[in-house]
């Protein structure tokens, strides 16, 4: 048990450092695809960017009472959705795959929180039913 709680120890320091590199660097990446977008729009766009690594950041500090499965579903993706992010918008900075350069930014943001929505719950229900199951 005490191995157990270690392990997912290490995996939720690894999520909080992997969300707050994944952040800074979207960000980054993001200020150099908009170097001649007008600040106000670069500020709504940072926001929106931004806003998947502040609810990841939030979940996994708030996880701390939730079931073991949900812990560990919470840690896997933040680090699964910070690399998927960082790789598109990295993929994106080599060159604009299509003719709006927002697109990917504009995208990106609502698919990761539905991927973490979709974990998360798939990883609840698994925890709620093998609960009921053993008695």
């Amino acid at each position: 048990m005490v191995r157990e709680v270690r392990g997912l120890s290490s995996l939720r320091v690894a999520a909080l450092i992997a969300v707050a590199i994944g952040g800074m660097t979207s960000f980054a990446l993001l200020l150099r695809a908009g170097q001649h977008t007008p600040s106000f729009l670069l500020f709504v766009m940072t926001c929106w960017v931004l806003a998947p690594f502040a609810a990841l950041a939030l979940a996994v500090t708030l996880s701390d009472r939730w079931p073991h499965a949900v812990r560990t579903t919470v840690y896997c993706m933040a680090i699964i959705v910070t690399l998927g992010a960082l790789a598109i918008y990295a993929d994106d900075a080599r060159g604009h795959r299509r003719p709006q350069a927002a697109f990917v930014f504009v995208m990106v943001p609502p698919v990761s929180v539905v991927c973490l929505a979709t974990a998360l719950g798939i990883a609840a229900l698994i925890g709620r039913t093998s609960r009921t199951s053993n008695p």
